[in-house]
């Protein structure tokens, strides 16, 4: 049986390898390392179907190393040992990890020492952010590389040039032009995906040609790096939020469609929410407001229909005025109650023991309530609250709240009793 197209059609040396240009280019990094006869420890990360494990392994064949592949997820601490054994066998044995962001803690501890003496040079590749998902006692003992998203004309040139290939296609079939910008436009520079597409097309197409509704029947939608514990999903959610808080409606309602194309509602929802509360806040309730209401309502209809709630909400919170001074006012408390441990003044205790009536708190005296100091006294100067006048409504809260703190409060009520009679 044949192998899968994108297998066969696998770069066999560096000049074969498509995009990629900052790292293997006349006179970059990858190259010289190449001309020089030198080798380290590297991580490639970036989108899946870049080629990260292919140039793994092209640096390996160019170098006529010997290498191993072992999978992070798949592979066991017993393959590992076989490896490292057979590293004493072959000097200068190259240990690719695809996902090696998925390393246990156990694989970690076999695997450092050797990588730490020399015994094997490791070059990972994974889809993760490696700043934030690579244990940092491998990434420091790592060069990290950016393997990029390939362009449109990148994927381009790999599809004619499967075509055209003995290995590939060898120009069985040939393509429309308008079938060709489809898959490179679906795909997503993700080039296996590509290949994988020309491949079940060429196979099941009439009159060996491939046209734009063929493509259509394999590849209905484009394709999305939405896996929602990858980077692809966060970067979304980061987007989506983002967006509304810089009041971009079109990029705000962009990320909308992407969400929903992964048929994410939980995630949408909670983000809204998150957002709604978080950059609208005090700048206008009444948005909030309605953006709860409109999650509920989405939550109720389902897709795809809530769609449209879920676009009205995004573009009512987008245009409306912001405001942060609610979650940074809870911050600034946080913040200030993370350096020490402040008394509630003894008035304002559910039950005083021992108090004078004249000291305890009025129930009785509405009047007097603005006049009483209810910060811890070591505390009694400090504002947490700030507004940002971006709303009228906010703008009602500053006013009144310019009024409140020009009243000079007292924690002594006994005075207070007195001198409001």
């Amino acid at each position: 049986m044949k192998e899968p197209l994108a297998f066969r059609m696998r770069p066999e040396s560096l000049d074969d390898i498509i995009g990629q240009k900052h790292l293997i280019g006349e006179h970059m990094v990858i190259r010289r390392c190449l001309e020089e006869q030198r080798i380290f420890s590297m991580i490639f990360f970036g989108p899946p179907g870049t080629g990260k494990t292919t140039l793994a392994t092209v640096i390996a064949k160019e170098l006529k190393l010997p290498y191993k592949l072992f999978n992070a997820v798949t592979g066991n601490k017993k393959e590992l040992e076989i490896i490292f054994e057979e590293a004493k066998l072959y000097p200068g044995l190259i240990l690719i990890v695809d996902e090696v962001h998925r390393l246990n803690k156990d694989k970690q501890d076999l695997l450092l020492p050797h990588v730490e003496n020399g015994n094997i040079t490791l070059i990972g590749a994974t889809t993760a952010n490696p700043y934030h998902a690579i244990n940092p006692a491998i990434r420091s003992r790592c060069h990290l590389f950016e393997i990029k998203q390939l362009s449109i004309e990148d994927i381009k040139e790999a599809l004619l040039r499967s075509i055209e290939s003995e290995k590939g296609l060898n120009k069985e079939v040939t393509i429309h032009e308008e079938a060709l910008d489809l898959i490179c436009r679906h795909c997503n520079g993700d080039i296996r995906y590509a290949l994988n597409v020309l491949e079940i097309c060429a196979i099941s197409c009439q009159d060996r040609h491939i046209d734009k509704d063929l493509v259509l029947q394999y590849s209905a939608m484009p394709n999305m790096h939405m896996d929602s514990s990858g980077d692809g999903y966060y970067d979304a959610l980061s987007g989506f939020q983002k967006s509304i808080r810089g009041s971009d409606v079109d990029a705000a309602l962009y990320y909308l469609g992407v969400l929903i194309m992964a048929n994410d509602l939980d995630s949408i929802e909670r983000r809204l929410l998150v957002t709604a509360y978080e950059d609208i806040g005090l700048g206008n309730p009444a948005a909030v407001a309605r953006c709860v209401q409109a999650c509920d309502a989405a939550r109720k209809i389902g897709f795809p229909e809530a769609r449209i709630i879920l676009s009205a909400a995004v573009i009512d919170l987008t245009l409306a005025p912001k405001s942060k001074s609610a979650e940074t006012a809870i911050d600034n408390v946080m913040q200030t109650l993370k350096h020490d441990a402040y008394p509630i003044p003894d008035y304002l205790k559910f039950t005083p023991v021992n108090m004078r009536k004249e000291d305890s708190y009025p129930y009785d005296r509405h009047d007097l309530w603005p006049y009483i100091q209810y910060l811890p006294h070591k505390l009694k100067h400090r504002q947490f609250y700030e507004p940002q006048i971006s709303g009228p409504y906010e703008k009602v809260l500053a006013d009144n709240l310019k009024k409140l703190r020009s009243v000079k409060r007292s924690d002594q009520l006994a005075d207070l009793k007195k001198q409001h009679k």
